[in-house]
């Protein structure tokens, strides 16, 4: 690994270890992170986003052996799903437990993706939680496909800004995203 991935990876750390914020690189498009299990950090997201916190975000973990720590009752299907998929997938489960209250919906769900991405799977390992991700832009406005499209409010607005990719200008886009019921249904909320 690089020394600036390794820099970048020990400061988003120490920053969200004290309830600060970051901007960083995951599989998808660039996130808005904090520390999942941290209400005030997430509660500070949601001001920086302009968003209300009844429109739930979604934390990244590193493994899907974590999912019981986080899921009450993870179904089968879950592990399957995620071993088959071909891009980033998100999936929405019922019943969270031990993530800040204001992360999980008011239908008591979250949606987690398991990243598969260099830098947010190493920072997910390492910090030893989850990670919240949310698309780097006020709330309504368009999403940044890279670094050089977020919006100079978001930058200003977090305690840290990750240097790794920043120079990537490929265009990254947002993952497929499906609900899980306890009972296996799916349902598909975006491909």
């Amino acid at each position: 690994m690089n020394t600036d991935f390794e820099a970048d990876i020990k400061k988003c750390i120490e920053v969200m270890k004290r309830g600060g914020i970051i901007l960083y690189p995951t599989d998808t498009i660039w996130g808005i992170g904090c520390d999942a299990t941290n209400a005030d950090a997430v509660k500070r997201i949601y001001e920086l986003k302009r968003r209300t916190d009844n429109k739930a975000m979604l934390v990244l973990i590193d493994d899907e052996n974590r999912l019981d720590r986080y899921i009450n009752d993870v179904p089968e299907i879950a592990y399957q799903l995620i071993e088959v998929a071909d891009k980033p997938l998100t999936i929405i489960y019922d019943d969270a437990k031990n993530l800040a209250p204001n992360i999980i919906g008011s239908d008591k769900s979250i949606g987690i993706r398991i990243t598969r991405e260099d830098f947010s799977r190493e920072l997910c390992r390492r910090f030893g939680r989850p990670v919240v991700s949310t698309s780097a832009n006020v709330s309504g406005a368009a999403s940044a496909h890279n670094f050089h499209e977020i919006q100079d409010e978001i930058k200003n607005g977090v305690d840290y800004i990750v240097n790794y990719r920043q120079n990537d200008n490929s265009k990254h886009n947002a993952s497929s995203i499906i609900k899980l019921q306890k009972d296996g249904a799916i349902t598909i909320l975006r491909k």
